[in-house]
């Protein structure tokens, strides 16, 4: 297997409909100036350095991604909208779709 891809295990319900908790989705690593909007990534939480997240890039700017759920209730997603921009080259991964 490439060492540059990650099973990740979705856990909680903020980026559903799109993936569900419970389910193993595959990550590949990336780097900074590979981030695209639109984009499922992972990072590391800007707040908690032991959690890691799975959020959708909303938009890119100044070297920085404003990240979101999917889930439309918005207390379903603790994202951007908490705790704002992160740098894209805290960016591990993207998501890789079937």
């Amino acid at each position: 297997m490439d060492s540059r891809i990650l099973n990740v295990v979705i856990k909680g319900d903020s980026m559903w409909p799109t993936l569900s908790d419970g389910t193993t989705v595959r990550f590949h690593s990336l780097e900074s100036d590979e981030v695209q909007i639109g984009q499922i990534i992972l990072t590391k939480h800007p707040l908690k350095s032991d959690v890691m997240i799975i959020k959708r890039v909303l938009s890119i700017s100044g070297g920085s991604a404003f990240l979101v759920g999917d889930n439309p209730d918005p207390n379903a997603s603790e994202d951007s909208h908490n705790f704002g921009s992160i740098k894209l080259s805290e960016i591990i991964a993207k998501y890789m779709e079937e």
